[in-house]
């Protein structure tokens, strides 16, 4: 049976502030600009899963929609929507930026037993990641 991608695309807004332990208070003012400040800054994300296997020949999806939501949903939107990132464990080690959070929702999802393809995270109207996996 071939394989197919279903993309689907899931929202959440979320607070975090760009700052690094490991670099002085100046390169981080630096590097981050106004992402820094201390009371943190929010986004309304916008993230795109793809999840990819063979068309099922009884139903013709190559997921099942309904699981997919209910996982994306306990997995990421709960625990990410109207919340502070920097608050999560899954960011106790890791700057909140658009590239590792695309990751950790990557892995998250993985790690829930879906056949992520990729996942794609809007940040702001210019700014989208996109994560693939170690390859």
């Amino acid at each position: 049976m071939p394989s197919v991608a279903l993309i689907r695309r899931y929202a959440f807004s979320s607070a975090h502030r760009l700052h690094s332990d490991a670099l002085s208070p100046e390169e981080n003012a630096r590097l981050y600009g106004k992402c820094n400040n201390p009371n943190g800054h929010g986004h309304n994300y916008a993230v795109e899963v793809a999840v990819t296997g063979p068309v099922d020949p009884r139903t013709g999806f190559c997921a099942d929609l309904p699981a997919l939501d209910a996982t994306v949903r306990r997995t990421i939107l709960e625990p990410f929507d109207h919340n502070d990132l920097n608050a999560l464990p899954e960011f106790a080690r890791l700057v909140p930026t658009g590239e590792n959070i695309a990751r950790v929702i990557w892995d998250k999802l993985r790690a829930a037993g879906l056949p992520v393809l990729s996942v794609r995270l809007q940040e702001t109207r210019d700014n989208f990641f996109e994560y693939r996996g170690d390859r």
